[in-house]
């Protein structure tokens, strides 16, 4: 299955400040995204009580967590996934801001 990535000019302007080595990690799970026909929950995790997906890339024993929209209710039917934005994990506080943010990229993408 091949399905269509859409990368937001936040998730770009995130990628753009990392590392080399944690560009390279998030290349290769955006690929898995892409073409993996089924999955699996060790990548990617619905976020509860939204509409997103989060995507975990861990690299030094720090998380880069994306957040991600998909065109189905199934990720695994999804013809379009579109990465939104990025942050790295300090605690759980700070999923509620990224939500935010997500949802108004989203906004503006649609």
């Amino acid at each position: 299955m091949e399905r269509k990535l859409i990368f937001s000019a936040e998730y770009v302007e995130f990628e753009k400040q990392l590392n080399a080595r944690t560009q390279e990690k998030l290349t290769y799970a955006a690929t898995l995204l892409e073409t993996l026909p089924v999955i699996s929950t060790r990548f990617v995790k619905k976020l509860v009580n939204t509409d997103f997906y989060e995507l975990r890339v861990k690299v030094d024993n720090e998380v880069r967590v994306i957040i991600f929209s998909v065109d189905s209710e199934n990720i695994n039917n999804a013809k379009t996934i579109i990465f939104l934005n990025g942050f790295v994990k300090k605690s759980t506080k700070d999923y509620k801001k990224e939500i935010n943010k997500a949802t108004q990229i989203l906004r503006r993408l649609l």
